[in-house]
């Protein structure tokens, strides 16, 4: 699922922005990608996944939720979601607090 946010209707830089809505920087810039992710159990999964990207006015979130760790080791597929209800309520919490 895509989110775009105008950045003039934000009082705070992207990387603040994500850590203010609960969001942790897992990595650090990948090319103009940034990575985030906000966990809903204790365990570390289910989480919410980001990727990142800005330009002058905008920043441009692509998000879908892991529902597991990957299967097996040096993998990275996970099983994802990319729409669905979870999805949509967490893409309008970012919105309500970007505003």
């Amino acid at each position: 699922m895509k989110l775009i946010l105008n950045k003039s209707s934000m009082k705070e830089n992207p990387i603040q922005f994500m850590r203010t809505a609960g969001y942790i920087f897992k990595r650090g810039i990948v090319g103009e990608e940034m990575s985030f992710e906000r966990p809903l159990e204790t365990s570390g999964f289910p989480k919410f996944h980001i990727y990142l990207t800005e330009d002058q006015a905008n920043i441009f979130i692509n998000i879908h939720l892991d529902q597991k760790r990957p299967s097996y080791a040096g993998t990275h597929a996970h099983s994802g979601e990319y729409d669905g209800g979870l999805l949509q309520e967490e893409v309008e919490r970012i919105k309500r607090l970007a505003n």
